[in-house]
């Protein structure tokens, strides 16, 4: 071995070992070694092998923009913290032809506030937000954040995959005491769909690794033959070519024969990319960490006589932690799953979508009694869910729970009869079939506490707009396939089909979510007896009645059966194995979305079961908290949201906190457990400001009461 070579060699083994508070004196050592490597051609003969900055493959052009911090900034886009609380969002100059910059800055408004609640009185600007330091001091600032943004594609070359990386470099970002923070996006947002996340991170001086996983907020329009760029501005699908986000590759005979048949159509990327992205999220991730680590060497790596970069920010002397809350989160546990080359060194996630394989024999109990149908994947609990919600939110049972005014009592009556009809419910007056209903939710792994958000989640569409999402995903259909006769486009006040404006098209970089119902997209029943019509306002052919169209989810639930939709969504399963890695799971009890007993309790139980003494995950189950914290913050909309429940994403900085302070510092990770919070109460729509007595902390190591265990195969949360 040359001298030069074990040199490198111990360097690397010395900040591999030891406590990670040491790794800036460690870093020093090696940015020296690094020149001394860059400048030595050669020390006994042999020639150096620096290890030289590479872009990583299938990474395309790189864009650059830097932001000031005070006109406009990496977190808030320039709005500063009273921006984004603000119940107006920012605006664009031309409606139907917004600038890139105007995009951006109103997406980091929508986004941000879609994941956190907004409102003073639920703590935002107190106990989050933009103001409060990574201490958790709240300050008078505005909390703008300078620094830079590096945008780029990640594909084969074919335009198919498309997969927005984007890296946030904060100008307090020290290469001394290198971090970086993963921020994948929820649900099928954008790539600033977890920019509430990566807030943490730039309030340290983190680096932050974005992405959209293969998801996007912006259609093809099929009608004008019109997709979207990376930065959200629109043009055809001619002269963006491989440059689009997503284009639905319906050659031109066939896009204009579908057309005449069904004009105005929009096709979504989750939906109708053909490639179940999901599959990838993980894979995704880790590639958004090493563009990371590519774009921070370009900037800080020792820069050698030819102009190439030697690479001393390394996952050897960085921490890196992967986090993000719902689909993003579930991307984030995929990651660490994957990651085998030590890219990753922590993780901390909130309410993820992660899927177990009906194989790994988990049993969840809670207080000593067996959970039934714990462990389902997403598709299955949701198209089921979506059968049955409807009715069961005419029982009085719920009588008072939040978004009731959101649901068509004459058509969730159908849907009970209609039930009945098909032989789904036995039950024969409306009361007792939406008792029927709710108890069948119930049997179905749901929290006893999700009663009171299924009103809200069924009047949104949410059930049914994921399961037509995720049924088309699963089974790589074309949006020209029409899967279950559902399609998406826009509607008028009755239902009927219209083609959407300029403006809307334009706006769906900033305020799209990738999911319709949304932005002016609505889920059309392209088989109604009086359509096609807006789903919720046909009739089904079936049944000849306005009953939330049942045709179609009962067309869903029967594609679980589909050998396509099978194979993929095995492809989908985590395997529970995160190689040891320091990581924390908070997921709010009272989720109706992602249910904890089909997802963070049973992966909890199949990570033990897989690492054994190895494994270092914890989960913290958060009593009083669900979903969607953003429903917190309309209390005029969802009166009982702020009443009844607290901000999981509080958690979500303190498990981040939690995760960093172990792998800085050596701290140890709470033990499982369950956090018992307190509502705010008061009236429904009018709650009192919320106050740290509301959300109290979890401890290192809660009272026997409270602590979640693993024995075996089960896992036992107390009530």
């Amino acid at each position: 071995m040359t001298i030069t070579r074990f040199v490198a060699t111990a360097v690397r083994g010395a900040i591999r070992s030891g406590p990670r508070r040491d790794r800036a004196g460690r870093f020093a050592l090696a940015m020296l070694v690094a020149a001394t490597l860059a400048a030595c051609g050669h020390d006994d003969g042999a020639p150096a092998t620096p290890d030289l900055n590479v872009k990583p493959g299938n990474v395309g052009t790189v864009s650059v923009a830097a932001y000031d911090g005070a006109g406009d900034d990496l977190l808030t886009g320039g709005l500063g913290k009273t921006g984004l609380g603000a119940a107006t969002g920012p605006t664009f100059a031309a409606p139907a032809a917004p600038t890139a910059a105007e995009l951006r800055r109103s997406a980091i408004y929508n986004n941000y506030r879609a994941l956190v609640d907004p409102t003073t009185a639920g703590g935002y600007g107190t106990l989050y937000g933009p103001n409060v330091d990574a201490a958790g001091n709240v300050t008078s600032g505005e909390g703008k954040i300078a620094g830079t943004e590096y945008t780029t594609f990640f594909d084969d070359g074919s335009g198919r995959d498309n997969v927005t990386l984007l890296v946030q470099v904060p100008t307090t970002f020290d290469p001394a005491n290198p971090c970086i923070e993963t921020a994948t996006s929820s649900g099928s947002r954008g790539v600033y769909g977890a920019i509430s996340a990566a807030e943490w991170g730039l309030k340290r001086g983190c680096a932050v690794a974005l992405t959209d996983k293969g998801t996007s907020p912006t259609p093809h329009d099929l009608q004008t033959d019109t997709v979207a760029l990376i930065d959200g501005t629109r043009t055809t699908a001619t002269l963006a070519g491989k440059a689009a986000v997503f284009n639905a590759s319906a050659n031109s005979t066939s896009l204009a024969a579908f057309n005449t048949l069904y004009p105005n159509r929009l096709a979504f990327k989750h939906a109708h990319s053909g490639r179940n992205p999901e599959k990838d999220w993980g894979r995704f991730t880790l590639q958004a960490v090493q563009f990371a680590f590519y774009v921070l060497n370009e900037r800080y790596g020792t820069l050698r006589a030819d102009g190439t970069r030697v690479r001393t920010i390394t996952p050897a002397n960085t921490i890196v932690i992967a986090s993000a809350a719902s689909n993003g989160a579930g991307a984030a546990l995929a990651a660490a799953e994957l990651d085998t080359g030590g890219l990753i060194d922590g993780v901390a996630v909130a309410e993820p979508n992660v899927e177990i394989a009906p194989t790994a024999g988990i049993v969840v109990q809670r207080g000593g009694v067996t959970v039934p149908n714990s462990g389902k994947p997403l598709f299955d609990y949701f198209t089921n869910t979506d059968l049955y919600a409807y009715c069961a939110t005419l029982s009085t049972q719920l009588a008072g729970t939040p978004g009731l005014a959101f649901i068509v009592p004459a058509f969730a009556t159908a849907r009970c009869q209609s039930l009945k009809d098909a032989g789904l419910l036995t039950a024969t007056t409306t009361a007792t079939q939406a008792d029927e209903a709710l108890a069948h939710l119930r049997t179905y792994g749901y929290s006893p506490e999700s009663d009171a958000i299924y009103a809200s989640l069924a009047g949104l569409e949410t059930y049914n707009s994921i399961a037509v999402t995720y049924a088309n995903s699963y089974a790589l259909a074309s949006v020209t396939d029409r899967l279950c006769n559902y399609s998406f486009a826009g509607t008028d006040a009755a239902g009927n089909v219209i083609a959407l404006t300029a403006a809307q098209l334009a706006a769906f970089f900033a305020v799209g979510n990738g999911v319709p119902p949304g932005s002016g997209a609505q889920i059309v029943n392209d088989a109604a007896v009086n359509g096609p019509k807006r789903s919720v306002l046909s009739i089904s052919p079936s049944t000849g009645r306005a009953d939330y169209n049942l045709d179609g989810s009962r067309c869903l639930r029967g594609f679980l059966a589909n050998a396509t939709v099978q194979a993929s969504i095995a492809q989908t399963y985590r395997n529970g194995n995160l190689h040891g890695k320091p990581a924390l799971i908070v997921h709010g009890r009272d989720d109706a979305l992602i249910p904890v007993s089909h997802t963070s309790r049973p992966y909890l139980g199949m990570n033990k079961a897989v690492e054994g003494a190895t494994s270092k995950l914890s989960y913290v189950e958060v009593t009083n908290a669900q979903h969607f914290d953003t429903f917190i913050g309309l209390p005029t909309v969802l009166p009982g949201y702020d009443s009844r429940y607290v901000p999981l994403h509080l958690y979500l900085v303190r498990a981040l906190d939690a995760v960093y302070a172990n792998l800085k510092n050596g701290t140890p990770l709470p033990a499982s457990q369950v956090v018992r919070t307190l509502p705010r109460g008061g009236t429904p729509g009018a709650a009192p400001a919320i106050t740290a007595t509301n959300v109290p902390p979890f401890v290192t190591t809660p009272a026997a009461a409270n602590a979640i265990t693993v024995s075996g195969n089960t896992v036992s949360v107390p009530n």
